[in-house]
């Protein structure tokens, strides 16, 4: 008597647990879809803002950049993500001066920490939103940045090239004329200090010295 009990205890227990289950399956099966339709929806899918999806340069609408190949986004990457490749070129003051060459970076390696381009100091990279970097080799994962040819250095007009030999000349001037002041400052100092010593009494001697 107890088993058949326990049976029918068992099978009410089932039903109601089945019927629960039903309950919450239909109810879902009227809810509103919330499902993203991707790709179907490519056009009309909003990104958020502030997703960080890949590295770029920041061009303006003349096509220049502001970095300055100073090399901070790429020590302060911790996966080594970033590269770069510079050059010496001429100023027209008639020094050297760093430039870019190439910025490569790979997308593949990166954690998206941001702190690139945080330590940026001319604010010459950001983060976009475009999520779709999908690949089948890893290699194209590697991209080169500044994909704009680099513009080389105006050539400097005769004026500033009159102005730069103008500067080195003073700097020279006055490194000389320093120079000189120092020498005779320390020739002054000697000629004291041997006549001084020429011309100091000498000392007495000491009881009991011969």
């Amino acid at each position: 008597m107890g088993s058949v009990k326990d049976y029918f205890s068992s099978l009410g227990t089932g039903i109601v647990s089945l019927l629960k289950g039903m309950q919450v399956t239909g109810k879902e099966f009227i809810t509103p879809k919330i499902t993203e339709c991707y790709p179907e929806n490519r056009e009309t899918h909003k990104v958020a803002d502030r997703f960080r999806a890949e590295l770029h340069f920041i061009y303006d609408a003349e096509g220049n950049h502001k970095c300055i190949a100073c090399g901070s986004c790429e020590r302060a990457c911790p996966n080594g993500t970033i590269s770069l490749e510079t050059k010496m070129v001429d100023t027209p003051a008639g020094t050297k001066k760093k430039k870019l060459d190439k910025y490569f970076y790979d997308l593949g390696s990166c954690t998206f920490c941001q702190m690139c381009v945080t330590v940026c100091p001319t604010h010459a990279i950001d983060f976009d939103n475009d999520f779709e970097q999908a690949v089948f080799t890893r290699s194209k994962l590697v991209k080169q940045l500044n994909y704009l040819p680099e513009k080389e250095e105006p050539a400097p007009t005769p004026e500033e090239l009159a102005k730069a030999a103008a500067e080195r000349e003073a700097k020279i001037a006055a490194a000389k004329a320093k120079a000189a002041a120092m020498k005779a400052a320390k020739e002054a100092e000697a000629a004291a200090a041997a006549k001084t010593e020429a011309g100091a009494p000498e000392a007495p001697m000491a009881e009991g010295q011969a």
